[in-house]
Order: C-alpha cells, then structure tokens, then sequence
C-alpha cells in the first residue's frame, strides 16, 4: 500500500485516502443557489476515489461573491441545495468538505472566461467592494473598495458564523475557511491591502485580528468533533518572503491554539506584482515549514498532480493530504490512475461497483 492511499484521520473524521479535492469554483450558481450542474460535478469527483472533496468557495454574504455565478450560504433556503451536494459526496465514499469565504476587494468580477475582471460600476449586476482599506488590487481588478467600519467588520464576522452553521446543517463534516487568494481575510493580513490605524491593521497583531476573531466565532458554532481548517496564504513571493514566512507560521501558531485542525497551505495572491515560481510541488516545502513549525497537519494544492510526486510528497512527510484540483477535472478517476501507477495490487477498489468491476475485467491489449 502506497502511503498516499493510507488513511488519514482528523477528530472524529476518517478519509480513505490522502487524495483531496481542493475548492475550485465553478461560476456556475444563480442568487448564490446551486443546481443540477454541482451536484452532478462533486458526485463524479467523489466517485473517483478521492478520500475527502471541498466544494468551491462559497460566499457567507451576496457582496462576498467573487462573481455573480458563485454559491452562497447567505440564506436557509440555500441549505436545501448543498444538502444534495454533501449527500452526493459521501454516497460515493469521501468525505465532504466546503470552503466558506468573503471576496473583499476582489469581490463584483466578470467570471474568468468572461473577463475575469472587475464588472464596470455602472453594469446592474455590480456591487460595492469592501475591504480593510480603501486600496484597489490593481491590474484587471481596478476598483476601489469602501474602507470597513468596526460595525462591517462584526457583520462579516458573524455572516462566517452564520454560514458555518448552515454548512453543518446542510451536512458537511470539513469546514474550510479561506484565508487566502487576496481575498478579504488575506487583504486584513497583508500590507498591500491593509493601512489601518486602528485595533484591524498595523503590527501582525492587528493584521491578524480579523482572522483570528472570525476563526475563534467559527469555532464556537462548528462542532468540536469535526474538522476546522484554514486555507491561507502564508507567503507572497514578493521579495519580503522569509519575513512573511515566520510572521504566518507564529499566526498559525495561533490558529491551532484557537481551535483549528488543519492548513491548507497556499499564496497570498493580494499584489499582482508577485513573482510566483511555478513548478512542480513548489509549495511543497513551504507546508513542511508550516507543518513542523506549528505542528498541524497541511496540504497544499500548487503542482503536485502526479501520483508519484503526491505519494513522495506524503512519504516524505511534506503533505499529510495531497489537493489535486485541475487534474481531477482532466480525469475525475484520478485516484484510480493513481492506484494503477503506484502498484496497488487491485486499483479498482478506488471506484464503485459499476465501474470497478469492469475495469477490473479489462486487459489492455499488448503487443505480441
């Protein structure tokens, strides 16, 4: 058994695998409602064989949104919907998982193959922007957002509280909070987006108050035997990265010390002049740095979609789960290719009956 198909166990949660499906938004929602398309999209990739699968990101709030096309879990009657979705996820053998998050600064854009840029201000289906600070992103996301109030910065806090509770109602066992991807937590804990000067900005200590304060409210209302995780940014590659390195491992430090489970380790994304080196498992030593240093279990989802990288990833204690996001939308069964490449000796009980069978059957033909 190869160590990525061992399992793994969180509080009272066992995924089969270490194979995870990260979040990966679809822009396919109408009102923050999901449809036929999501249910049947999380159904084939839990059915691929992947031990634990997060739905996309998903607004606690209607001006969190990053498009108009996102899900949301603003409202009870969005409860319904996600319900089918948590159902379809463990009817398949994962576990299901859903990531809840506020866009900030980056909220009221163009869906990416729409333009993935800002919607224009004038357009009817735009909203105001909000952030710690009254600072655009820049590049194709020009607009400047409304400075938060003390009084905005409780409302959101408790849109995450309440979004939460619905995400448990709704079924889910592994809760995600984004704070990543320049979003509104990440633009409270960067410099690029945050110039208060008031208890939220500042040292890391006021940076990190709103993550902190949001994650401690979470806690309060998600259950203490299931997982509560993060994913955030913990590095920008803007040329400051040992200082922003040793700053988040002391933040998650404090996470874990409130309650959290698990990182998913990820990039700031909050300055478009960021030099990312691209490659292969890139992200990978950095989780280790996370991992050994505040002592929680990580992943990362950043060029690790090989099974022998994401098994060595495991085997050498970098990653305790591996997030292979945009392989599985090439190959939903990539669990079972995994299974075949790493020598399991029978892949095909990665997959329900209807296909394992069958596959299991078939000899591809050799050359005589």
């Amino acid at each position: 058994m190869s160590e990525l198909f061992s399992e793994f166990s969180l509080k009272n949660v066992t995924l089969r695998n270490r194979v995870a499906v990260p979040p990966m938004c679809q822009y396919s929602a109408v009102d923050g409602f999901i449809n036929d398309w999501h249910i049947s999209h999380y159904a084939s990739l839990a059915r691929g064989g992947a031990g634990l699968v997060i739905v996309e990101a998903t607004a606690v709030s209607p001006e969190g949104r990053i498009t108009p096309a996102c899900t949301g879990l603003w409202q009870d009657e969005q409860i319904a919907g996600m319900a089918k979705v948590a159902e379809q996820i463990k009817a398949a053998g994962a576990v299901a998982g859903i990531q809840i998050g506020h866009a900030g600064r980056k909220a009221s854009a163009n869906r990416p193959w729409q333009g993935d840029d800002h919607i224009d201000a004038d357009d009817e289906r735009a909203w105001q922007t909000i952030a710690p600070s009254a600072l655009a992103f820049g590049a194709n996301l020009p607009r400047v957002p409304k400075a938060m109030t003390l009084d905005d910065i409780e409302r959101v806090k408790q849109d995450f509280v309440a979004a939460a509770v619905r995400a448990k109602q709704a079924g889910f066992e592994w809760l995600e909070l984004h704070f990543a991807h320049g979003y509104l937590a990440q633009n409270f804990y960067s410099p690029y987006s945050n110039q208060r000067d008031d208890n939220y900005g500042g040292d890391l200590a006021g940076r990190s108050r709103f993550l902190l304060e949001t994650l401690a409210a979470v806690r309060a209302v998600w259950p203490q035997q299931l997982p509560l995780t993060v994913r955030f940014g913990v590095i920008e590659y803007d040329g400051d990265d040992e200082r922003m390195l040793a700053e988040s491992v002391q933040t998650v430090k404090q996470f874990k010390a409130l309650g959290a489970d698990f990182v998913s380790v990820s990039i700031g994304f909050n300055t478009p002049t960021a030099n990312i080196p691209w490659g292969p498992a890139f992200l990978a030593p950095v989780a280790e740095r996370i991992r050994n240093e505040a002592e929680l279990p990580v992943a990362t989802a950043w060029g690790v979609d090989t099974p022998r990288l994401a098994n060595d990833c495991v085997v050498n204690q970098q990653l305790d789960l591996v997030m292979i996001g945009r392989a599985h939308l090439s190959n939903p069964h990539w669990s079972y290719r995994a299974a075949q490449e790493l020598g399991i000796e029978d892949p095909a009980w990665v997959l329900p009956a209807p296909y394992a069978h069958w596959l299991s059957r078939y000899k591809p033909a050799t050359d005589a």
